[in-house]
């Protein structure tokens, strides 16, 4: 797997995803957005991954879209009919969305562990993911306003679902800094650490916590809540019984069950993929 803009490694059931270009501050250029769909491909293929860590490198999580790339880019598609040119362009878009989309579908929890900046398409990233662990020093923003776009590849459709409205909008319309002191008090964060260091060790304790527990509940866990988003309570109490009534007669919840009678690590088998 030749990766340009990211690394992979797995152990112990958990996967790291690591974003890897410091000197350009993770800046998301042409290869990022198929590197991304690549590397998860490769984790939903691989039965021993449990969980996710989404970590970068340098001061910053990511600085968003590379501008310079995304400039050369359009220049590259001037010279086309306006309508086949726009319609290139919403093409181009929807592929892009389709690099975060595989984080929110990934089969197991996804955590990002956050430091420094994490701008622009950077809140799409870490709002595809399931959790969010941040540095003191970390900070959110919609930094598309500030360059008269619109949001386009998943912030305004997820972030809704994890802040009050009032300061989706506000957020959304003034690309100020959503710092790491209120981002935990609003719970867009889960916890924030002194350094990237030790948002890394919480994160990773986290990750093997839920890599313990049964993969195939994990996996309806986040079935259920994903199916839930914009939908009613009759189709989500619905969607969870058929989910159950087709899952729980699997041998995992018996060696849950017997693991806390006994006191004992239960050793659930991994899934079967592909």
């Amino acid at each position: 797997m030749e990766l340009e803009t990211l690394r992979l490694d797995v152990a112990d059931h958990v996967a790291r995803v690591t974003l890897d270009r410091p000197q350009a501050l993770n800046t998301m250029n042409a290869a990022f957005w198929t590197d991304m769909v690549t590397i998860f491909d490769a984790i939903d293929a691989d039965a021993s991954v449990r969980a996710v860590l989404l970590a970068s490198t340098g001061k910053h999580f990511t600085a968003g879209l590379d501008l310079k790339w995304a400039a050369e880019d359009g220049l590259a598609n001037r010279q086309l009919e306006v309508g086949r040119s726009r319609e290139h362009f919403r093409r181009k878009v929807k592929k892009m969305q389709e690099t975060f989309n595989v984080i929110d579908r990934c089969r197991v929890p996804v955590i990002a562990v956050v430091q420094g900046g994490c701008i622009g398409g950077g809140v799409d990233l870490v709002t595809a993911c399931d959790i969010r662990i941040g540095t003191a020093d970390c900070f959110f923003t919609i930094q598309e306003i500030n360059v008269g776009i619109v949001a386009d590849v998943g912030t305004l459709q997820r972030i809704p679902y994890l802040l009050p409205q009032g300061l989706v909008r506000e957020l959304a319309y003034t690309g100020r800094r959503f710092a790491a002191e209120e981002a935990l008090r609003f719970g867009f964060i889960n916890s924030s650490h002194a350094d990237q260091a030790a948002a890394l060790a919480a994160a990773t304790e986290l990750a093997r916590d839920i890599a313990s527990k049964s993969p195939l509940a994990i996996a309806g866990v986040k079935q259920v809540l994903n199916h839930g988003r914009g939908r009613g309570l009759d189709d989500g109490l619905e969607y969870v019984a058929l989910w159950n009534a087709a899952m729980l007669p699997g041998e995992d919840s018996q060696l849950a069950i017997q693991a806390q009678m006994t006191k004992q690590p239960a050793q659930f088998k991994d899934l079967k993929v592909g």
